[in-house]
């Protein structure tokens, strides 16, 4: 961040309330990039936005969406407006994905109910890890599986042997998340990944910010 960057923030801060500031230094004091998630080819909409909102609650800031096979939008009214919160990054393809993740010091872990490898409960959390999640039929692809770093399943005892994406995601999220909260790890953002996402977060909640900015950049 520099001295320009630091008085724009200032300056755009006039703009909303108190209440909204205390918001994001609450919420970014509790986000993580220490874990990431991806998700793989999810055919039906609403199990994409419905990941990216268990993202948001649970303060995974990025969200890595493959669309080699269903090129969708994210749908607005089931992510509840946590699109404005998760940075959502996009890839046409698998490897892509994989390259993007790897090249920031990810491992790659497959979640699967067919591997057991590793149970949930039995994760390492200490290794920053991007968890892929698959379709909701068919799983991860073979490309996927065969470049894991590692497999995480989750625990069931009943007749069916998986769950919706959605819920996986749900449980496997606030799983790790509470535990690494729990932890000693440096999980946190640094102070310039909050001073960035503070930025991004109160631009997004100004209207006219572009008339705004520039009026500042007049000054």
């Amino acid at each position: 961040m520099n001295t320009k960057e630091k008085a724009l923030l200032e300056y755009l801060q006039g703009f909303i309330t108190e209440n909204r500031k205390e918001g994001f230094k609450r919420v970014l004091q509790n986000r993580t990039q220490h874990f990431t998630i991806a998700i793989e080819d999810v055919y039906q909409l609403h199990n994409t936005s419905a990941v990216m909102r268990s993202c948001e609650v649970f303060g995974i800031q990025e969200l890595h969406v493959i669309e080699q096979k269903f090129g969708k939008r994210i749908d607005k009214e089931i992510a509840m407006g946590a699109q404005k919160w998760v940075d959502v990054n996009r890839y046409s393809t698998i490897q892509s994905c994989i390259d993007a993740v790897k090249s920031k010091g990810y491992q790659i872990i497959a979640t699967t109910p067919h591997n057991d490898s590793c149970l949930l409960q039995d994760f390492d959390i200490t290794k920053p890890s991007a968890l892929f999640f698959g379709t909701e039929k068919e799983g991860l692809s073979e490309e996927i599986m065969q470049q894991a770093d590692g497999f995480v399943k989750i625990p069931m005892v009943g007749f069916t042997e998986s769950l919706n994406i959605s819920v996986s995601a749900a449980i496997i999220i606030q799983d790790i998340t509470a535990r690494l909260r729990r932890s000693n790890l440096q999980w946190q953002l640094t102070e310039e990944e909050i001073f960035e996402k503070t930025l991004d977060w109160t631009r997004k909640s100004i209207k006219d910010i572009d008339f705004i900015e520039k009026k500042f950049y007049e000054l």
